[in-house]
């Protein structure tokens, strides 16, 4: 074999190399379990851009070890979080609310995270910050279990 039909095979090869690891960096959320976590958020954002916060919560897990943390607090249990959402949004403090940068880590049949990013729009002043999300799929579909939020 020539040297340049070498060079060119070793080419052809770490092309097809990179574009697997293109692929591999996009696997996390192109499978069926991903698009049914987008579909998720993609509810709750809709429920709380229509001021549904009962609808907003339904996709976490209705259970006293669900935990929530946020600027330094950990808040545990379905109840608790969903009154620390009525206490803090209400009026003209709701805002429309957008999920962003989502990376969506399926670790099994039942089980993903989620790093993304949030903003709430027109309040009069813009919130925004990152989260990380753990979810867990249950009878009732996938709820997220533990939700970290800065």
């Amino acid at each position: 074999m020539t040297t340049r039909r070498a060079i060119v095979i070793l080419i052809g090869l770490a092309i097809g190399a990179l574009a697997s690891a293109g692929a591999a960096a996009q696997a996390p959320s192109a499978n069926p379990q991903a698009e049914e976590i987008r579909a998720v958020l993609k509810a709750q954002s809709a429920a709380w851009n229509a001021k549904d916060i009962r609808g907003f919560m339904a996709y976490y897990w209705p259970s006293e070890e669900l935990t929530f943390q946020s600027g330094g607090n950990r808040i545990r249990g379905w109840q608790a979080m969903l009154d620390r959402y009525l206490k803090n949004y209400s009026g003209d403090q709701w805002g429309q609310l957008e999920f962003g940068d989502l990376e969506i880590h399926v670790l099994g049949p039942e089980a993903a995270y989620v790093l993304g990013r949030w903003k709430v729009d027109g309040t009069g002043k813009t919130g925004q910050g990152v989260f990380t999300i753990i979810l867990r799929k249950l009878s009732q579909g996938w709820r997220i279990v533990h939700d970290h939020t800065s």
